[in-house]
């Protein structure tokens, strides 16, 4: 009895798997350094999209700070058309004073002018359109508001009576 065991089967000479191997061209000047600035082309490119970009961006921020100025303006020139209407015709100057004038507030002069003409809606009432327009300048350009109110010339402050419980 022999207990050999059978010889092993000739093994067949396994050749590795191909490899692909990417070739890129020589760099010169760069030993070792990986790639990583940027190239002419996309330097140009950034540079272009940049000089298209700051000039829109400037132009939206122009707009912006025109609106805001001439928002805060145009509140300020409504407050004084509304003061100088209250006042002439609280003291019933409206018909006698001078028509027109100028109010400073804080580094702008906002001037005034009064104008006061007969309601014509009405034929049966003495009633009158008394207007105040006032002015004011934004960035090179003027602007105006007006504010206007129906006013009795026969009923005066002073001619007015309260009568309280």
């Amino acid at each position: 009895m022999n207990f050999s065991a059978p010889a092993p089967a000739p093994v067949e000479a396994v050749s590795p798997s191909p490899r692909f191997v990417r070739a890129s061209p020589p760099r010169h000047g760069r030993r070792g350094c990986s790639g990583g600035g940027f190239t002419l082309a996309e330097v140009l490119a950034a540079l272009l999209f940049m000089a298209i970009v700051i000039p829109v961006a400037m132009h939206g921020v122009s707009v912006a700070s025109r609106a805001g100025i001439l928002g805060q303006r145009k509140a300020t020139a409504m407050r004084i058309a509304e003061r100088v209407l209250d006042e002439q015709i609280l003291t019933g100057l409206v018909t006698t004073a001078i028509p027109y004038g100028s109010i400073v507030d804080g580094d702008f002069t906002y001037p005034w002018a009064l104008q006061s003409e007969p309601w014509t809606e009405d034929t049966t009432t003495n009633l009158t359109v008394v207007t105040v327009r006032v002015s004011f300048d934004v960035q090179g350009s003027t602007f105006d508001i007006a504010a206007s109110t129906l006013y009795d010339p026969t009923v005066t402050a002073a001619t007015t009576t309260s009568t309280t419980p």
